[in-house]
This record gives C-alpha cells, structure tokens and sequence, in this order.
C-alpha cells in the first residue's frame, strides 16, 4: 500500500587522496506562468536590461506547451535518459498521490517539473518501507512546483511498477538539474547590470556555486520563495554574487562580499573521479553496522543529508533512531540578507552541492593519552578549496565508554566572503516512543508541555552544563550545547534547539530532505519551525525529535582566523591552512 507522507504548510594544490576498497571496517504564487516571454525579461531598472539568448527562448516555450498538456509536468531534462529513468517517470506520471498538487484547486496548473530522478538509497526510505529496497530496482523521483513552492519525493519500485512512498514538502526546494544551472549562469552573464559591475562579460566557466540555492531579503526570492541560486564571479579580492530568480526567470539582485587574498586552487579531475566512484559504491548505497566499545550502530553518507547514524543502542539499549545533518546556512549579510543553503552528500546521484571526498573514518577517541571511545568522522569539500567560494564541511559523532555521545560538524572554510555566520541544521531522533523533555528555567528543570524552540543563553549557567533533560526508553539524558568547553577550538554555538513531535507514519525527515530553509535568516526561522507553526502540538508522553542549529561567525583577522581556510607557499607549494569551527551538543547520562 502506498505510504503518503504530507508536510503541506509545515596552482595545483596537494591533496591526499584515500582510493577506496569496499572494506567497511574503515502560499504565495509567482503569478500566471502564461504571462512568461522573452519580452517579459526585462528588469524594473533601465541599466539592467537581459539580452534574450537562445536557451531562454527555448525554454520559456517548454514552459508553455507543458502548461497546456492534460499532465501540467515538464519531463526530465536530459539528453540521454536510461531505459528506467523513463519507465519510473511514466509511472510518476499516472500516479494520483505525486500529482496531488500540479494543479490549484481550481484545475489551472502551477509550473511543475522533473527535477531529477536517482537510484534510491538505504536512507531514502522510511523504515514502514524498507522491505521494497530490500527487493531492489527502487528509484527516487524529485519534482519542483514552481508555483507554490513544493517538492514533491517520491520512490517508485520498477519490480512492482508502483510509487509507494510520497511526500509533498512544502517551502523546501531540491537542489538543481544541470540545465537550470547552466541557465541560471547564462541569465547572469547575459544582464547587463552584472556586465557593468564585473567590468566586462564574465564566462560561463568562471562561475561558481551556480546550483546553490540562495535568498535574498526583500526580493522575491525572500517574500515569495522562489527559486533562486547565485552564480558568483571571483574578481581580485571581491566576489560578485549575480542573484538569479528561476521562477521569474529574471536577475533579483547583484551584491559584493570581500574574499581576503588567496590564490585560486584546481584538482586532479582524474584522481578526484576515482575517489568519488569508490566513496559512491562503498558508502552511498547502504547503511554500514559497525559494533565497538558496547555502542552498536549503522551508519552511510546519505544523498545530501551528511554522514547519517542509525539504530543506535549502548550496551544492548536504544539510543538513537537516527541522526543526520541536514543543511549548511550561510549568510553574508545582517542587513541584505544573501548567502546560500549548501547540502552535503554522496558524489554521484546526489543533490549535495559539497561532496564527501574521503571515506568515513573510524578511530579512537583519546583525551589525555587515554582512550575514552571511539569517533566516526567525514569531510565534504569543494573541488577548488581552499580556493575563494569553496567550501569544506566536517562530520563528527563521539562516542564514549561512559555512555556519552555528542553529535558535531564544522565548517572549515573559505567561502565566498569574510563576513559570513553559517548555520548548520542537526536532527537527531531518540529511540522510542515516548518522551519527556524538561528545560532549565528559573532554578529548575521545567517540563515542556509543546512543540518550540529556545536560544542558547552563553551566558547562562546550566548545571553541568545541562540545558535539557530528555527521559528515553527509561534513561535520562542531559543536553550540553557547545559553549567552548570540548577542547576542540569551538567557541561557542549560541545554538537554536527546536523539539518536535515524531509522528507514526509520517515522514517528516527520516528520510533525505531537500534544502529545508531559507540561507539568510538571522532568526529562528532556520527551516524545524515549519514541523512546528502554526499550531505547536503536546509534547509530553510523545516521541521527540531535536534539532539543534549553531551560529557560527567566522573571522579573517590575522591570529583569531575561525571558519577560514588560506593557500599557503610551504616550501615552494600551495598547502591548505584551516581554521575550522566546530559546534555540536554533547549528551550525557545522567
């Protein structure tokens, strides 16, 4: 039976490379899409007026003829798609449950389209469906709802020539086809506002971070979440963002941000294909079990939702249900509100815009020359890094003798600017089916009666640093957010922690979730807020999920650099020299 799951409204640089052997020990809409024309492209300004190219020209009219077909779907944008990829779209495509949402109530159709269709993953599936990825032949299909902002997931069984797993994820957006990218670059090369601040006419091939969906306040990106990304242009020691709107099709808005000075960094594209293949074939298809030092444990690099644990149980006793990161915020501006969301995952049929490099790493955990656990850690980097709009992220899960485990990450630099606070967003699932969440408040541990969030005080004094207590499975937790006391370099993660119901048969996160929020906030509004508004639910006796969202600022200033990375001369060759900074909660049993 098919499970709907509906959250509607809810210089060549040295690098060392680890070739892989498989041993795993180691609503508001955009308006009538009819209205859209090439003579529609033109900007509210004068001085930034689009020059109409082919690709825009084409495209606009497959908007149009989609828009009159009985199924309002534009098909999957690929030169050469496999035999499978078409039989799963078909099968899409007569199904009542993804085509739930291609029209409004009534009957005119929104602007749909394929975004891209994946072998399913382990991680992909809900537990209630395990069993079809199991039989195999299972693939993902991601559509985008122009309109209204929606994406649709679904998993379709060519076995069974069946959609057996749907959910519809409202004011979340899947990371971009290539044509979308490649159209994105050409609707910022071509404006000629971006050609007079770059100072002439930027390559298509100079773009970075072009399929890295981004905002920007006060536009509609913002106001009416459209799909935006940003193609950046590096120039000297500023990088302009050109700030494209793929719903309206149109340039939202141009902004500066300061690099710092760095030599610009390529790989070994031979080398780097290599590695990605191993890491896809190892460690992206299923989940892992690892048993040591009384914890047990599964774990794989998801699509785009990190290196994710799974069943996880101390000493014969369940812990976790699972837990993941889901998204990287960046933002680089308090006032304008730009930046981007970054996912990070697999090499291949991924949506991870920043990609794991390495395979995981399981090692000992010391502390004082004494071993005290062990560690499961991953990195994600960007094929230029160091290299200015390049990025490197961090995964860490702790797991110590005692029964503590602490879930962390860390960006490690350099991003497109030196201004830049970055938002990484954790879910974490405890096992079980009932639990009791209490906060310290007042000299006490008050218990928390509905759904919310609360803001870290650094200053506050927690006892043992304890500003949640969690009862599970008949064990009582003690949440710790970081405040720079782990001796790792972290200086604090002024942290936003949401706690929402986990629902039986409803996906609302367990399986990989697109691009849950905005990048640019500087709210709580970090995307767990929509599991929550606009009616918290009771909490108490009910199973929690946490989701825990540092703010980290990062620094160029020379000897307090935090969230940086440089390309240093050593001995005649570029090296890497980072400063990462590093943000996670500790949990302890009390």
């Amino acid at each position: 039976m098919i499970k709907i799951y509906k959250l509607v409204f809810a210089l060549v640089i040295a690098f060392p490379l680890v070739f892989v052997s498989c041993n795993k020990s180691t609503s508001e809409t955009s308006g009538s899409n009819d209205s859209l024309s090439t003579s529609s492209m033109v900007f509210a300004s004068a001085d930034s007026v689009l020059t109409p190219f082919p690709e825009l020209t084409t495209y606009i009219s497959k908007i149009k003829e989609t828009l009159k077909e009985r199924t309002p779907v534009m098909e999957l944008q690929v030169k050469n798609a496999s035999p499978e990829q078409s039989e799963v779209q078909k099968i899409c495509l007569i199904d009542s449950a993804f085509l739930e949402y291609v029209r409004d109530l009534r009957g005119q159709p929104y602007r749909n389209e394929i975004f891209g269709i994946y072998p399913a993953r382990q991680s992909d599936f809900v537990k209630e469906n395990v069993e079809y990825f199991k039989e195999g032949r299972c693939y993902r299909v991601e559509m985008y709802n122009f309109g209204i902002n929606l994406t649709t997931i679904a998993l379709v069984s060519l076995s069974t020539k069946e959609v057996f797993q749907v959910v519809h994820y409202k004011a979340m957006q899947p990371e971009l086809p290539e044509h979308l990218k490649d159209l994105a670059i050409k609707l910022a090369i071509h404006n000629q506002n971006v050609q007079k601040m770059y100072e002439g006419v930027p390559s298509t091939t100079e773009a970075l971070m072009a399929d890295t969906k981004t905002a920007l306040n006060n536009s509609k990106c913002e106001r009416s979440k459209h799909l935006c990304v940003a193609p950046t242009f590096v120039k000297g020691t500023k990088a302009l963002w050109a700030i494209v709107d793929l719903t309206d099709l149109r340039l939202a808005g141009v902004r500066w941000t300061n690099l710092g000075e760095t030599p610009v960094i390529t790989q070994v594209a031979s080398e780097r294909t290599i590695q990605n293949e191993a890491i896809t074939n190892c460690f992206c298809k299923t989940a892992i079990n690892l048993e040591r030092d009384s914890w047990k444990l599964d774990y794989m690099i998801t699509s785009n939702d990190g290196l994710k644990i799974s069943d996880v149980s101390y000493k014969g006793k369940p812990v976790l249900s699972s837990a993941k990161l889901v998204d990287w915020h960046v933002n680089y501006s308090k006032t304008e509100g730009f930046g981007y969301s970054d996912a990070i995952g697999c090499p291949y049929f991924s949506s991870a815009t920043v990609v794991a490099v390495e395979p995981p790493v399981i090692a000992d955990l010391m502390s004082e020359n004494k071993k005290v656990g062990f560690v499961i850690e991953q990195y994600f980097r960007s094929e230029a890094w160091p290299s200015p709009c390049n990025y490197e992220y961090f995964q860490r899960y702790e797991f110590y003798f005692d029964g503590r485990f602490r879930v962390a990450a860390a960006n490690i630099g350099r991003g497109c600017g030196n201004d830049g606070t970055y938002r990484p967003v954790f879910r974490i699932a405890f096992s079980g089916n009932s639990h009791d969440l209490s906060a310290w408040e007042d000299g006490s541990y008050k218990n928390i009666e509905k759904e919310g969030w609360k803001l870290q005080n650094p200053n506050a004094s927690y006892p043992g640093g304890s500003m949640f207590k969690i009862k599970s499975n008949g064990s009582n937790y003690s949440l710790i957010p970081g405040n720079g006391q782990f001796g790792d370099g972290g200086r604090g993660d002024n942290a936003y922690i949401y706690y929402t119901v986990k629902h039986a048969g409803k996906d609302e996160g367990e399986s990989d979730l697109p691009t849950i929020g905005t990048c640019c906030n500087i709210d709580y509004r970090q995307g767990p807020e929509k599991f929550i508004e606009p009616a918290p639910e009771q909490l108490i006796g009910k199973p929690v999920v946490i989701w825990y969202v540092p703010q980290l600022k990062n620094d160029d200033t020379k000897g307090k650099e935090y969230c940086w990375a440089e390309a240093k001369l050593v001995n005649g060759v570029y090296k890497a020299q980072t400063y990462p900074c590093i943000a996670g909660p500790m949990f302890k049993p009390e």
